[in-house]
Formats: C-alpha cells, structure tokens, sequence
C-alpha cells in the first residue's frame, strides 16, 4: 500500500475547524511535517533480556501483558498465568533479578481479574483488577498499600461507573504521579444495572487515585465516528420463562443489547503522556497529532504530514477476511460474567455470543500506534504496506521537530519506554515462549 504525499481536502477542512473551534490555538501553532521520509538506522545497544524456557521461576514467563520501567531504570515484568493469576517481577538496570509480587486470591494485594497496569515514577504500581472493582496500589517495594474504589465514579457522559461487570482499558501512568489515564470510547462497557449507549465523542479519562474511590475528570473530548451506526451483539435462542431466570442474568442480556462492534479499520483514540502532563492524541485517519496543555487544558499545537488514508476497496475488505480466517478468529465471543463476590449468574457462565457481522471504515488511519518517551518525544506508528503488518515509525518531538523515521520491518515499537533512552521489547521465540530485551537508544532520538 501506498501513501500520496499530498495534502487533503478532508484534512485541510480538519485543520481549519480547529482554528475556528474556540481552543486558543493559533495557526502558528499548526505544524506540517516534512514531505518524505529521512530514513535512520536503529542503532540500538541491548542492555540485557530476561525470560528462558528453562530456569528458576522468575525466569520464566507465563504471558507478558505488560512492561514499565520506574525512574531509577528498574523493569517492572507483568506476566499472566491464567485469567486471575499475575506476578509482577522486577529487575534492576542491569537485569538483575531483585523481587517479585502478586499472586491469585480474595485478600488484599491479591488478583481475582487483573486487567489493567502502570508503573509510576517512583516504583508505585498500579494494578486494575475487575475482582476488587479498583485499583490496588503498591509501593516500591512491592507491598500492598491499599484498593481505590471504581465505586462511584462518573463516566464521561455522566452516567455511574459500571458495577459488577466491566470492560476496562488499558491505563496510563501520569508522569507527575497520583493518576492513571484511560479512554473510554461508550458502549465499550457493560452494566448490570442498564444498558449502556455509545456517546457522541471518546474521552481521555484522568483516575486520580488519591482517595478511598476514583475521581475521573475527563480531559479531552475526541472526535467520535458516527457510533450509532456501529453492529450490535445478540443473544442466542429465546429469552427464559417469566421467573425462572437469574435477575442478573437477565440485566445482563438486555445491557449486552447496547454493546457494540466498530467498523473494521476505523480510527482508534490513540493517546500518549508528555513528561509536563500534556497529552498528546490521534482520533482520525489523518496523520494529525493533537498536543493538549496538562490536565486537560487548551489544545496547544496540531502536528500534521500530508499523507493520503488509503480507500477501503472491496478487495481490502475480502484480503482482511481472508486474514482473520487465517489467524483463526472466531465468530463467537464466550463471555462470562462475574459480579464481584457472587457465583456467575444463571445460564451466563461459558455463554457463546455471535460476533455481529464485520462492518468496515471507509479508509485505513495513517496512524497506527502511537507512544511518548520520557524525554518527550514522540513515536507514531504508520500504515504497513501489509493489510496488518506494522509499518514505518515516525520520530517527532512534541514542538513539532521531524527527527527521522525507522524502515518497517527495521524494528517494532518498543513495549516500553525508560529513562536514559531504556526500551523494552517483548519477543517470542519459536516455541512461543517470551522474553524481554532491554535496549537503549542513541542520544539524537531519545
């Protein structure tokens, strides 16, 4: 696949909106990049790895959801035995084993569904865990601190946060410490209690963590793509007798009436942290990067390049079937759903949900993935010339500077960022079995 290097209509009328939109941005502060790529060479040093198939036990990894790196360079290993187990181990900056924490259970500091993790600065970890309906904190030395509640939250749209049952995103550590970010793109969480409906826009969600229970600010309202016409799940066969279903059970089937599926390709809510607590965020096809003052203040700068989003073409569409088939996905989800607490209820555990039939975008993001580094630059991954294969990496700093871009398949995106220039990498071997590479970068794209 190919890009055209020039600029768009559909980004120009993007851009121009932004400049009538009441933000304070100025049109100085709208940059376009360089046409073209400046090609550089990852020259990147390793450090160290950890992770082999046979060893003691902290060298051996189950699934590696996650790293982190803490401000003295430690790596933080976050790594999954089953669906309630994780440990969390910890290196220091030269891959020596220190400790590990974490284990499956009812207690405190314990797991019943992790699904959410970030390292701050200081070695504070943060763990979401749907069992515990919070956040369990621990401190550098990997003791249990305490559990901050999801229980009372606000949603973006100003609904009650959802209990018993819940979707959650990936988490984001803020750089100056006591919060985490997330997104939140509506209809991506279910309730017990009521369905819930897509919104009209994605957020970026601030948790500040320093209460009994989460207080969410939401600090950027991102561009939504038409949600009402996403595809909608179905319960399979007739809804159970008046009276001899589970009440939950029930709650559960019409809120899974409202949860949706987005169009195959369409734009993700990418977002990254800037060391000062700006926020930078792509929500469209075009290559436009949106830099927000801290705490969800004035949009400040609007990075751009002149890169064309390639159509969707029904060739496209049947490549990416043919792709999906291949990799074995399913056309059923198997949910099971737990409320914190109680046995799963009635007729819901082991369930089997047709996936709603693929919808597609109408063109592919330039935007892929997008990272930040510690230093404040920031990494964008672009389009492959494969329908799902990564593709080139743009290095850009957050005033808008083009430092070069990194040939696909020349490296991945790291997994993580560190100081000092630090990335990880998490790798699998033939046998699928992980490990960790440490590297650091040179000084000119740190």
């Amino acid at each position: 696949m190919r890009f055209n290097n020039f600029r768009t209509i559909r980004l120009r009328i993007c851009v121009f909106a932004l400049f009538a939109a009441p933000t304070g941005i100025h049109a100085q502060n709208a940059i376009e990049l360089m046409d073209g790529d400046r090609w550089i060479e990852p020259a990147f040093e390793e450090v160290y790895r950890v992770g082999v198939q046979y060893g003691d036990s902290w060298e051996m990894f189950g699934s590696v959801v996650r790293v982190a790196f803490d401000e003295q360079g430690s790596l933080y290993v976050f790594d999954r035995g089953s669906r309630e187990d994780l440990r969390v181990l910890i290196f220091d900056h030269s891959g020596t084993f220190l400790r590990e924490f974490g284990s499956a259970g009812r207690g405190p500091g314990e797991f019943r569904f992790p699904t959410a993790y970030a390292v701050m600065r200081d070695g504070t970890t943060i763990v979401g865990d749907v069992g515990s309906q919070g956040y369990q904190v621990f401190d550098e030395s990997g003791d249990y601190v305490r559990t901050v509640r999801w229980a009372g939250t606000t949603t973006a749209s100003g609904a009650s946060s959802p209990s018993g049952f819940a979707f959650w995103m990936a988490i984001e550590p803020d750089p100056r410490g006591g919060a985490v970010y997330t997104t939140e793109s509506g209809g991506m969480a279910v309730s017990l209690d009521e369905p819930t409906v897509p919104d009209s826009f994605r957020a970026i969600m601030r948790h500040r963590l320093h209460g009994a229970a989460v207080e969410a600010d939401t600090v950027v309202r991102a561009w939504h793509h038409s949600p009402g016409e996403w595809g909608g799940f179905e319960f399979p066969g007739d809804p159970p007798a008046t009276g001899g279903a589970d009440p939950r059970t029930t709650a559960l089937r019409s809120a899974l009436g409202a949860l949706t599926r987005p169009p195959i390709f369409a734009p993700k809510l990418l977002k990254g942290l800037l060391p000062d607590g700006s926020i930078v965020y792509s929500d469209s096809s075009a290559y436009a990067l949106k830099v927000v003052a801290p705490d969800g203040g004035r949009l400040v700068r609007i990075i751009t390049r002149s890169l064309e989003p390639e159509p969707v073409t029904p060739r496209i569409q049947e490549e990416y079937r043919r792709l999906e088939s291949r990799r074995g996905v399913s056309t059923q989800m198997r949910l099971v759903a737990r409320a914190a607490g109680s046995p799963a209820p009635t007729g819901s555990e082991g369930l089997a949900i047709p996936v709603p039939e693929a919808t597609f975008y109408s063109e592919i993001p330039v935007i892929q993935r997008l990272a930040t580094t510690w230093e404040g630059r920031i990494w964008v991954m672009r389009q492959g010339d494969e329908l799902l294969g990564d593709g080139p990496i743009d290095v850009v700093t957050s005033d808008g500077v083009y430092v070069g871009t990194y040939r696909a398949p020349a490296t991945k995106m790291p997994d993580a960022f560190g100081p000092g220039g630090l990335v990880a990498f998490v790798e699998l071997d033939e046998f699928d079995v992980a490990s960790v590479v440490v590297r650091r970068l040179p000084t000119g794209v740190r």
